[in-house]
This record gives structure tokens, sequence and C-alpha cells, in this order.
């Protein structure tokens, strides 16, 4: 199993991260994509995922949610240059841009809204420019996120936790291949069932959103729970979980490279 999204790299992680890691392998999880979520954070993850490198590939990105009104100023195009610098850098080491995207449900003017826009534009530019795969996040915000990806020309794309129609997903699917991600949330979210059953198993993937996201919302999520989603998404769609699994994994490899270049 693949995790292709988790926010490994987090505080709330840093007095357990091995046994969280040792408790994910015993699980089946061979390899974990850790997003940022801003210029700090990418550091952190690059740093972290240095220190545990069998198992952990980083991404770095700028999360939708810094343009919030709630935040004290959003993200300078000097910031956002920097990220982007830093990924070129280490873009050897990159499995993805990301987290990148688009975020209606924090961020409501319609100024910060360009400005997120704008950033997301940047973002697929750059993930083209060095052939990685974008890794984004759109909360209300579905069919925006995929009308600009695709005006972008966007191609591997893996559209985390959607959480719009599940028939923008599955023509986005269609028109361009992308995945999209079910978490563990899956087993008490109609939504991310609805998503699930209408999604061809050729665009399915997943991811464990860690730190949230998990089966149960009071506690804190960690890879290990991938378990939970598969055997959710085999009787969702009446399949065998390992081929299921098979099939998946085949999904996710195709869009994230570096997954066959480090097993």
């Amino acid at each position: 199993m693949y995790d292709c999204h988790a926010h490994l790299a987090l505080p709330e992680f840093d007095r357990d991260r091995t046994e969280v890691l040792r408790r994910a392998r015993e699980a089946g999880v061979e390899k974990i994509i850790v997003v940022a979520e801003d210029h700090a954070d990418s550091l952190r993850v690059l740093n972290v995922c240095s220190r545990h490198h069998d198992m952990l590939l980083p991404c770095v990105g700028l999360h939708p949610d810094r343009f919030s009104e709630d935040e004290p100023a959003a993200p300078s195009r000097e910031e956002i240059e920097a990220i982007c610098d830093l990924a070129r850098q280490q873009h050897p080491r990159l499995a993805a841009i990301g987290e990148v995207g688009l975020d209606y449900w924090r961020v409501k003017s319609e100024e910060r809204r360009k400005m997120q826009r704008r950033c997301l534009r940047q973002m697929a530019d750059l993930a083209a420019e060095l052939d990685l795969p974008l890794n984004a996040h759109a909360r209300s915000a579905g069919h925006h996120a995929i009308e600009l990806l695709a005006d972008c020309g966007a191609r591997r794309v893996l559209m985390h936790a959607f959480d719009g129609r599940a028939g923008y997903a599955v023509e986005a699917a269609r028109r361009f291949g992308w995945l999209f991600s079910i978490p563990p949330s899956v087993v008490r979210s109609r939504q991310k069932q609805k998503l699930a059953r209408a999604l061809p198993l050729a665009h399915l993937a997943l991811e464990s959103d860690s730190p949230v996201l998990g089966p149960d919302p009071s506690a804190r999520n960690e890879p290990a729970n991938l378990a939970v989603t598969v055997r959710c998404l085999a009787d969702l769609k009446q399949t065998n979980p390992a081929d299921l699994l098979r099939i998946i994994d085949c999904n996710t490899r195709n869009v994230f490279r570096s997954l066959s270049m480090s097993a």
C-alpha cells in the first residue's frame, strides 16, 4: 500500500514518529508521500524525510488555506518564489509538488481567492517544469480547481480527499486520467462513499491525510489506517481486497514515478 498524502512532518508526530512508521509497515504500508504546507514546513518535510528515507518521500508546496483571512497576511510573492526555488533545488528527491490547491471554505473574499488561483497556476507550471505530479487540495472548490488545473494542462494530478460532486470527479478522471485518493474517513463519510462508488478503480488511490480524516474523528489518524480504507473500498466496489489493492498500487506508481524508483 502507498499513502499518497500525509502530514507526518507536523509536530504531532515528533514524539512517536518511529512507532507510527512501524505500525504502518505492519499494516502493509510501503511508502508514504509527505506533503508540505508552506516554506517552513517544506524545509521540515525535507528534514524528516531524509531521516526516514526508506519509507517517506517529500513534497514541497503551499497549502491554499495560507491565503485565509484568518492569517495575518497572505503569502507574499517572495515566499511563493522561495518555495519554487526550493523545489527546483530539491526536485530529484521530490515525489510531487504539494500540498497545493484551492480552498473556498477557509478563504472567502474574492481578492484572496484570486491570489489562491494565481498561486495554483504557478505551482502547476512548476510541476510541469520539473516533470512532477501535483498533490492537490480542493475544499468547497471542487469544480473550480478541476477547471483551473485543466486549463493549465496538468497531466499527473492526485486530487486528495475531494469533497466536490462525484460527477465532477468522474468527468475529470475520464477526460484527464487524474487520481482521487480516499482517506480512512470513508467509513463514516457518505460523500466519500459516493465518490468511491462512482469512480472507476483505475482512478482511485489511498491516503491517510494524517493526522486528520481518520476512521474516528476524535483520534489522531495515522497511515496504518489505510488498511481500514482498503476493507471499506473492497466492500463498496464489491471486489476482493487483494485485487483492489493491486490495481490501486499500479495507479499510484503511474502518477508518482518516484515510488518505482525508490522501491
